[in-house]
Order: C-alpha cells, then sequence, then structure tokens
C-alpha cells in the first residue's frame, strides 16, 4: 500500500512494530517508523487517511492508540473479512470515520519484500457500503483505491463475508487439504506439476495469518464448508458406485465459464450522497458493477 500510494504521488508515511519492516522500508526510501504514537500524531496533525493493515486479532492494539490520537482522521483497512471488523471499529468509538475495504490482491508471501507497487493494478477492491458509511470519507477511500490502479467493488459487510468465505478462505483450506493428501503418497512430490502447484499455493501463506481470516469469518466459513463437503462426499458416492465424477464435474465446469464471462460492467449514474446512494451501490456491486473512476458527488462544486 505505501508503496502503491506513494508511486500514485500521494504523501505517505507508515508504522509497523516490526524493526526490520521499517528499515526495510526506509532503505528503500520510504517514510516509516516504529514510533506508532508519533505516527498517529502526525496523522491528525495532517488529517491523514488511515489504512488500517493487521490480522483481525491485531486491531485492538491500533484501535485504541487511534481513539486515543487521531479520532477525527477517515479511517479504512484492508483486512479479509469485514463483519468483524466493523465490530470492533465501533466497540472503539470510531464508526463514523471508518469505511471498510478490502483489495482482492496478494501473493502467499509475507513482510516487506513481498510487495510491490503493481500489486493491485486491475484487481477488485471492495469498498463498503454499510449504513454508517459517510459519503465524504467514502469518496476519500475510493480516491485511494482508484489511485493504487484498482478497480472498486461497492459492497455491504456481510455480504462481502459470505462472497470471500467462498473464494478466498474456503480455497484456503482446500489448499491446505490437497497439500497433505499428497504428502501422504511416496512418489506424489516427484510427479506434482502445474495442477498441484495452483492447487496448492496458497498454502504457502503463513499460517497465523491463514488461521486469523478464517477464523474471524467462521460464520460465512461453516456454510461453504459443507457445501464443499456435501459435494466432495457425493462425487465419492457416484465414484464408487457408478464409476462416475461427472456430476461434479460437469457442474464445476459450468460453474467455471460463469465466471470466466462474468460482466464487470461501470458504476458511473450513481451519486454519492444522494438519498439511497448506499443502496444503489451495493445493488449495483452484486450484478458485477465496478467503479473505475471518481462518482460525482451531491451538492460538489
Amino acid at each position: 500500500m505505501l508503496r502503491a500510494a506513494s508511486a500514485a504521488g500521494r504523501m505517505t508515511f507508515g508504522y509497523n512494530r516490526s524493526a526490520d519492516g521499517v528499515n526495510a522500508a526506509v532503505a528503500d526510501g520510504f517514510d516509516a517508523t516504529t514510533d506508532l504514537e508519533t505516527a498517529l500524531a502526525r496523522a491528525a496533525q495532517t488529517g491523514a487517511l488511515i489504512v488500517v493493515a493487521v490480522p483481525v486479532p491485531a486491531l485492538p492494539m491500533l484501535l485504541d492508540p487511534i481513539r486515543r490520537l487521531a479520532p477525527e482522521c477517515p479511517l479504512t483497512d484492508v483486512t479479509s473479512v469485514k463483519g468483524p471488523v466493523l465490530d470492533n471499529i465501533t466497540a472503539a468509538g470510531l464508526q463514523a470515520r471508518f469505511v471498510g475495504g478490502h483489495p482482492m490482491a496478494g501473493t502467499a508471501h509475507s513482510g516487506w519484500p513481498a510487495g510491490h507497487a503493481g500489486l493491485f493494478q486491475g484487481a477488485p477492491w471492495v469498498i463498503s457500503v454499510d449504513d454508517h458509511v459517510d459519503p465524504v470519507v467514502f469518496g476519500e477511500v475510493l480516491d485511494l483505491i482508484l489511485d493504487c490502479g484498482s478497480v472498486a467493488v461497492p459492497a455491504r459487510s456481510e455480504e462481502h463475508d459470505a462472497a470471500a468465505a467462498a473464494i478466498s478462505h474456503l480455497p484456503h483450506l482446500l489448499a491446505e487439504a490437497l497439500a497433505i493428501t499428497a504428502a501422504d503418497v511416496p512418489l506424489a512430490f516427484a510427479l506434482a506439476a502445474g495442477s498441484f502447484r495452483d492447487g496448492t499455493r496458497v498454502a504457502g501463506t503463513a499460517p497465523d495469518l491463514v488461521r486469523a481470516m478464517c477464523e474471524a469469518n467462521w460464520q460465512q466459513l461453516l456454510p461453504a464448508l459443507d457445501r464443499a463437503i456435501a459435494l466432495l462426499a457425493d462425487a465419492r458416492d457416484s465414484l464408487s458406485a457408478a464409476d462416475s465424477v461427472a456430476e461434479l464435474v460437469n457442474h464445476g465446469h459450468a460453474a467455471r465459464t460463469r465466471y470466466d464471462n462474468f460482466p464487470r460492467h461501470e458504476i458511473v449514474t450513481v451519486i454519492i450522497g444522494a438519498p439511497d446512494w448506499r443502496r444503489e451501490l451495493a445493488a449495483a456491486g452484486r450484478a458485477g458493477g465496478v467503479i473505475r473512476s471518481a462518482l460525482p458527488v451531491r451538492d460538489s462544486r
């Protein structure tokens, strides 16, 4: 995020508790510190947009200092679940200035060396349109998303979490199961190629990060996991009884084809701050709409 926002010409500075991470960022020419209070005081002084980029379990460590030192700053996040983050934000009394976010981009690696300025280019980036969302803060977060080269997908927090369970968190669990299954077969790793590499890529993610995202979204992940288990169980029964996995394969191929042809129309008619603007954006995002450029704002001059 620091790289991408800086490359877009924005004034940026960051905090990380890791001295190694901060030193690496500074060595690359970025403004970073391990002193959280100094960073937040500077944010308050400049009215900076604060981006929280930590797993859900680490949120309280940051939200209390933000509440004390920079409560009026606009606030967003890049966490892979939205409902639990919003609950934490509300409990900290920061809801009025918060608009949730989640860029659907990343690698299986961690730390400063794993990032690059082009990480978000062309990627969908969820922007929350929950009932509390302030139009001014929404516009600031949208500007950041567009500056980083992404397309914004408006969504309510609960709908985001249900979708993320299916397309992000469940794949992590399936990748772990696939890696474990192959590890039990002596010749498997010697023969493994593209299908295994692609199917297990996210199993290379740090276990603590996988646990944080899956466990924070457990209420939405359980139904998705149940659905996948039921489909595999049915395929197993069909293979045992009739030597066939046709139903699973045919339906899976059809679903993948729908994904390949999923429309991405541009949202251009919604006016931020107009009556029902949040509901209209949520409906447009649900239908495949994305925001590629700044939207008009009610009463703007």
